[in-house]
C-alpha cells in the first residue's frame, strides 16, 4: 500500500524530520489493539505519515485529530483521507500548540469532557519533547500509545535499579508498559534502530503526595546530576552541602546513602524530598529555573 501512495503523490520521506513511515500491518493492529478505542473516542495522532495508522483510527469509528508539519504530507492526507468525515487534519508543529488550543479548536464543547487519547509513530529526536508536552498539559490525555525508539521505552518503562530523570518523570504522570517489540523492517524507509509501542496510562493525579511539582523534581535533578555517584555524594555536590549533612537527611528519609539514584522508587523520591524541605524550605519551592517542569527541549531530548 504505501509504495503505491508514495508513487500516487510522489513523496520522498525527508531525513531531517525523521520521517519513518509505518508499513507493516501486523504492527498496525497492534497499535490499534493497545489503544482500546470504541466509537465517537477522540484520537489526537502526532505526524500521521503517509495516513495508513489514520485511516486505522478512522475505520474505529474514532475522531482523529491529525496533527502534521510537512506541508506536502498535508496535501496528501486531505486527498487520501477525504472518505472520512472523522479526521481532521491539522498542519501545524505539535510543540508548538498546546494541548488545550488544538482541541478547543478542533472539537464541541461536549467532546472536550469526554477525554482523550494520544496515538503516534513518534519521530525519536522529538520523543521526550512530544511526550512531556502532552503530560504537564491542562488537558492531559486519558492514554497514550505511541512507537518509540526501543532504549527510550525500555527507559520510560524502568524499574528501580535502572531507573533515570526520564523513567522519574514519565511514571510519576503515568504508568507506562511496552507492548512489543518492532523490527526496523516494519518501517520505509527502515530506521537504525529498533522499537517498541509503548503504552501510557495517564493518571488522573499523580500515585505520590506531591504539594510541589517543581520542589519535587528539582531534588530528582540534583540526585541524578552525576548518576555514577552514591547518592549522598551527588547531591552534595549539586546541592552545595557537606555529605555528612545529607547523609543525615538521607538516613532521616530512610534511604541508605550509599545507593545511586537510579536504586530509588518514586516513593522513596517523594520521601526524600518531603525530608530535604522540611529542613530547607528555601528548597521546597521548585526555584530553580531548570526545574523539571521546563526543561528546554534539548535537555529533555537526551535524557
Amino acid at each position: 500500500m504505501y509504495r503505491q501512495v508514495l508513487r500516487q503523490f510522489g513523496f520522498k520521506p525527508k531525513k531531517r524530520l525523521g520521517q519513518h513511515f509505518l508499513v507493516d500491518e501486523s504492527v498496525l493492529e497492534r497499535i490499534l489493539s493497545a489503544a482500546e478505542l470504541g466509537p465517537g473516542d477522540i484520537v489526537v495522532e502526532v505526524g500521521p505519515g503517509l495516513g495508513i495508522l489514520t485511516e486505522g483510527l478512522a475505520k474505529q469509528h474514532a475522531k482523529v485529530i491529525a496533527v502534521e508539519l510537512d506541508s506536502k504530507l498535508v496535501a496528501l492526507l486531505k486527498k487520501r483521507l477525504a472518505a472520512f468525515p472523522n479526521v481532521k487534519i491539522v498542519h501545524a508543529d505539535i510543540l508548538k500548540v498546546t494541548p488545550q488550543q488544538l482541541l478547543q479548536n478542533n472539537l464541541s464543547a461536549s467532546e472536550l469532557v469526554r477525554g482523550y487519547k494520544v496515538i503516534a509513530n513518534l519521530p525519536y529526536y522529538i520523543t521526550s519533547p512530544v511526550l512531556h508536552h502532552f503530560l504537564k498539559g491542562e488537558l492531559r490525555p486519558v492514554a497514550m500509545v505511541v512507537m518509540v525508539q526501543k532504549e527510550v521505552g525500555e527507559a520510560i518503562a524502568a524499574t528501580p535499579g535502572e531507573m533515570s530523570l526520564l523513567s522519574v518523570k514519565m511514571q510519576f504522570y503515568s504508568k507506562p508498559a511496552i507492548v512489543c517489540n518492532v523490527a526496523a523492517e516494519s518501517f520505509y524507509p527502515p530506521p537504525k534502530v529498533e522499537s517498541v509501542i509503548l503504552r501510557l496510562d495517564v493518571y488522573p493525579q499523580p500515585p505520590i503526595d506531591v504539594s510541589d511539582v517543581g520542589g519535587f523534581f528539582d531534588i530528582v535533578m540534583h540526585g541524578f546530576s552525576s548518576p555514577r555517584k552514591q547518592l549522598h555524594n551527588s547531591l552534595a555536590h549539586s546541592l552545595g552541602m557537606t555529605p555528612g549533612k545529607v547523609a543525615s537527611l538521607l538516613t532521616q528519609a530512610g534511604i541508605d546513602a550509599k545507593r545511586r539514584a537510579e536504586t530509588l522508587s518514586l516513593e522513596e523520591w517523594n520521601k526524600l524530598w518531603k525530608t530535604f524541605a522540611s529542613c530547607h524550605p528555601e528548597r521546597s519551592e521548585g526555584s530553580r529555573a531548570s526545574s523539571v517542569a521546563d526543561l528546554p527541549q534539548s535537555d529533555i531530548r537526551n535524557e
